[in-house]
């Protein structure tokens, strides 16, 4: 049976290959190991975290950990050779692009084994963002191309990619929403931290934001976290908000001596399901998150996202993403034109269905037997 190592470096890269799991089970015909590279340690990473998403516990985890991105990519690259050269699997599959990605890809490929990348062909042209390198470097290398959006397939035939090796399959990360989606609905959310937040408000019939900031582009620079914070809190002056915080975006707030009000509430950053709880129902999310644009896409919530640039343009021109920037005027105004009733009208692209991961799967198993 072709064996394929499934590479996951940070607990966002299990949500996408959770869904990829599944469909190998359902599948039976390739075996595969979960690869954990230990690029970022969760302690809340536990039975129960990988419980709720219908996979196995990791086969293999490396103990990667932290460091600046070449020695994080250097621990990863030694230990996954290591690893490949005492039991080499027929294929290594890697998703989205955490340095996790770049290393394995590398690895693979100086050994020869195939590379399927997840999430391939996404650019922000943005090459400040260390994403957009690893981006980059591991579709320069990889030979299946597994891609989310028509941007993608775009991207990639400029870049010399064969049509035959490019395959737009959905989103893997659309797959594990609806999943878990369908779970929430049956599970008692009164567990969770923020519940309470979120059904006093919605119990009073009045709306509120949700708010993620993370990118160093936005935190670490103290005019621009002040710019930002200024809007954030004249929004909130007309809809309560609550802001899940990053432990570097909290830690410069305070370094940069910045108090969001009274009407938006810090919280530590949450676990999934918890999160989606709370995302789905809001009136507006603001992030600059790459993922969530694509989550709130998929379950048609409004979402400003503030950034110049965004890897992920199907959901501004199809779904429910405004790209503001960072100019607070223009931040405050998409909000309250969502608040009026007149934000834009998105729509679910294609294939974004929950069955990404079983056509990836028919793919691979494709290409395996022909390999």
């Amino acid at each position: 049976m072709k064996s394929i190592y499934l590479v996951a470096g940070a607990r966002p890269n299990f949500m996408k290959i959770a869904p990829i799991v599944r469909a190998l089970q359902a599948h039976g015909k390739l075996a595969f190991k979960i690869i954990h590279t230990g690029q970022h340690y969760d302690r809340d990473m536990n039975d129960v975290f990988f419980e709720e998403l219908g996979i196995p516990e990791p086969d293999v985890f490396m103990s990667a950990g932290g460091g600046s991105h070449s020695q994080q990519t250097g621990k990863i690259m030694v230990a996954f050779e290591e690893l490949c050269q005492v039991k080499r699997p027929d294929a290594v599959l890697v998703v989205g692009d955490v340095n996790s990605t770049l290393a394995c890809s590398i690895v693979s490929k100086k050994l020869n084994i195939p590379v399927a990348h997840v999430e391939a062909g996404l650019r922000s042209g943005d090459m400040t963002m260390p994403e957009e390198i690893n981006r980059l470097v591991t579709d320069s290398i990889s030979d299946w191309f597994f891609v989310t959006e028509p941007s993608g397939i775009a991207h990639l035939k400029r870049e010399g990619k064969s049509d035959s090796e490019i395959h737009y399959v959905g989103h893997v990360m659309i797959d594990n929403l609806l999943f878990q989606a369908k779970k929430l609905a049956n599970i008692d959310t009164s567990v969770f931290e923020t519940n309470s937040f979120k059904t006093d408000h919605v119990l009073r019939n009045k709306q509120y934001g949700v708010i993620t900031l993370h990118r160093p582009s936005n935190v670490d620079n103290v005019e621009m976290m002040t710019r930002i914070s200024k809007a954030l809190k004249e929004i909130a002056t007309e809809l309560p908000m609550i802001f899940p915080v990053h432990p570097r975006t909290r830690a410069n707030l305070k370094k940069f001596d910045i108090d969001l009000g009274p009407n938006i509430m810090l919280v530590g950053p949450q676990a999934y399901m918890a999160f989606l709880n709370l995302w789905k129902d809001a009136a507006v999310v603001l992030t600059d998150s790459g993922g969530l644009q694509e989550e709130t896409t998929a379950l048609g919530t409004p979402c400003i996202t503030i950034r110049e640039n965004t890897e992920r343009p199907i959901t501004v021109e199809e779904g429910s993403n405004v790209l503001v920037g960072t100019n607070p005027v223009r931040i405050i105004a998409e909000v309250r034109k969502i608040l009026r009733g007149e934000g834009k009208q998105g729509r679910r692209p294609n294939m974004w269905d929950g069955k990404a991961a079983e056509r990836i799967v028919k793919v691979l198993a494709e290409k395996l037997a022909h390999g």
